[in-house]
């Protein structure tokens, strides 16, 4: 006898059946989670670690070229040899100006200039090439010289660097110096001289120097010539001294030229006074010196109308302005206060010597003395004043300048 069928507790899920009609799922693929058949590359060991996306793209620098990378450093390092090489020049400069100071014993501070490139190089060397030297107000006996210029070539630096420098050995020196005019009115005011150019190698002076409580104008002409290696020199001639509206007097041998002479002024004023041309035309002296006749003299003497007629015509007022007083009034000197003239003003005038005028308005110098060999070449008067070419050799400076060691 068959057992009864038990009756299922809980009905058939109509969705299990459902899945059992459908297609197998294939097993899961770690590689390949979405089911899309992709494979991994065959040159990948596995999968890349993960990075956050760039959003930025590639660096600029990174598409540079790399030669161009090259050659800016190398500008750069350029750069800073040039900014080096010009530090050391400058410094060098100053301390060139320093000793040259101390060495040339200078007021004032020089300029110098070192030329050539690279600098460092030449250092190295212990030889600059060429160097600019500008010295202003350098003392030259009587006057100082306004400026002192200089291109030394071949300097050889002496000593280890960069501390223990001893000095400097010039090879050659050309160059030039100037004695102002500006200079040379200001320091030689005493005269109150005022210097012009006069030619290539003359010297216009006009000013005035005291005489007796008046002021008597100069004029003289100064020839400038070289003396020697170290020198220059001048001689003053042509010296005229006025007092003026008075006399002129000229010092010297030649009578011709030299002398006292009577002014237009003073002629013509003595002429037309009866009592002055009387005293001296009573003086035989004076009237063989002026020519006239001497019976023309007696009648003139006697009679006002003669006098007038003798002293009237411009040529004797000509002929009274040359005549030269200086004998007269030795043999006579009265006859100076007769004339209106004060003898202690033209005592005073012929009492200055040309000697001792020249030395007033002497524009001579000489260098001042350096370690070496330095001469004047060339002399010259230009509008700014006297210029002087120089050339030297085996200058030294520094140490070797003093024998210090």
């Amino acid at each position: 006898m068959r057992p009864p069928t038990r009756i299922a507790s809980h009905p058939p899920n109509p969705y299990d059946e459902l899945a059992q009609l459908a297609t197998p799922e294939p097993d899961y693929d770690r590689d390949d989670p979405l089911g899309l058949g992709l494979a991994p590359d065959d040159d990948d060991d596995g999968a890349d670690d993960w990075a956050p996306p760039n959003h930025r793209g590639k660096s600029r620098l990174a598409a540079v070229p790399v030669v161009f990378k090259l050659v800016v450093t190398g500008l750069v390092c350029l750069s800073f040899l040039l900014i080096a090489d010009r530090y050391a020049v400058m410094y060098a400069q100053d301390k060139a100006e320093e000793n040259l100071q101390k060495s040339l014993g200078l007021a004032a501070a020089p300029e110098v200039d070192i030329h050539g490139f690279p600098f460092l190089t030449q250092v190295l060397d212990q030889r600059l090439d060429e160097v600019d030297v500008s010295v202003p107000d350098v003392a030259a006996d009587r006057v100082s010289l306004a400026e002192v210029r200089a291109t030394a070539k071949d300097v050889r630096i002496v000593g280890s660097l960069p501390s223990s420098i001893k000095g400097a050995v010039i090879g050659s020196v050309d160059g030039d110096v100037l004695l102002s005019f500006d200079d040379l009115n200001r320091e030689l005011g005493a005269s109150q001289a005022k210097f012009t150019r006069d030619g290539a190698s003359n010297i216009r002076v006009v000013g005035s120097v005291p005489v007796a409580g008046n002021e008597v104008r100069v004029r003289a002409r100064a020839h400038v010539r070289r003396d020697g290696d170290q020198a220059v020199s001048t001689t003053v001639d042509h010296m005229r001294l006025d007092i003026p509206g008075l006399v002129t007097y000229r010092p010297g041998k030649d009578r011709a030229h030299s002398g006292l002479r009577l002014h237009p002024e003073a002629a013509e004023r003595i002429s037309r006074e009866s009592a002055r041309i009387k005293a001296l035309l009573a003086v035989p002296a004076v009237v063989d010196r002026l020519g006239v006749p001497r019976k023309w003299v007696d009648r003139a003497l006697q009679s006002e109308k003669e006098l007038n007629k003798l002293t009237g015509s411009p040529r004797f007022v000509q002929q009274l302005m040359k005549l030269n007083l200086v004998d007269v009034i030795i043999e006579h000197p009265w006859l100076l206060k007769k004339v209106g003239i004060d003898p202690k003003l033209v005592a005073a005038l012929l009492s200055l010597r040309p000697p001792e005028l020249s030395e007033q308005l002497s524009l001579s110098f000489r260098l001042p003395k350096t370690p070496g060999d330095l001469r004047l070449r060339e002399i010259s008067v230009e509008r700014e004043g006297i210029r002087a070419d120089l050339a030297g050799t085996g200058l030294t400076f520094g140490k070797l300048a003093t024998g210090k060691k």
